[in-house]
């Protein structure tokens, strides 16, 4: 008998959480060994357990998934990460490869689809959306792309340059506060930065700005 792989879960959604422990659970190479809610706890957990797979929300309170993941292939390049969203993230694929994570999941994937994503990694295989795959060159990797801003994200960029606050841009584009922040998450790793400073002056410098 194989041995099962040891599985982190690392989500602030109790409930979404849950749903996928009870998913994973029903997967008999599968070993779930924990539930963590911030980037703080799953790098804890991680050096302590050295799972195998650890499946990570892109958005935490307390850091981007990206240097999350990040963090943990620098330490364990043999974990797989299989990054969980609620938004679409083709737009940083680039970098989530080069980072090696091992696959990339909307948080409305069938369970199917999710079972399917594991077994393909437990293969050391992974699988991505017709369309996507669609886009690749002939030498396997994605075409490369410069960061393409959408255009509630120029919006939210502007507001970020003339001093408005997440609750005021929030207000503007009729989004919650946690949506406007998660998009703006999403703008750094496009613009390749960490901090709001960053992303300000990035965005300045860009053609998006007027």
């Amino acid at each position: 008998m194989n041995e099962r792989v040891k599985t982190l879960i690392v989500d602030d959604h109790p409930l979404f959480a849950s749903a996928t422990k009870a998913l994973l659970e029903q997967m008999e190479d599968i070993e779930v060994i924990g539930i963590v809610s911030s980037a703080a706890q799953c790098l804890q957990q991680v050096s302590l357990l050295q799972p195998g797979l650890v499946f990570l929300d892109y958005h935490l309170p307390d850091q981007h998934g990206t240097e999350v993941a990040a963090q943990i292939k620098n330490q364990f390049p043999d974990t797989h990460i299989v990054i969980f969203s609620g938004i679409e993230l083709t737009d940083i694929y680039n970098k989530l490869i080069d980072i090696q994570v091992s696959g990339v999941l909307s948080k409305e994937s069938s369970e199917r689809t999710i079972k399917n994503m594991v077994n393909c990694i437990l293969d050391n295989h992974t699988m991505m959306p017709l369309a996507l795959y669609h886009q690749c060159q002939l030498n396997g990797t994605l075409a490369s792309k410069a960061a393409r801003l959408e255009e509630e994200e120029i919006l939210m960029m502007n507001l970020l340059v003339k001093g408005a606050t997440l609750d005021q841009i929030a207000a503007r584009i009729h989004m919650s506060k946690r949506t406007v922040d998660n998009y703006l998450r999403k703008i750094y790793d496009k613009l390749d930065v960490r901090t709001r400073t960053e992303a300000i002056e990035s965005f300045i410098k860009s053609s998006y700005y007027s």
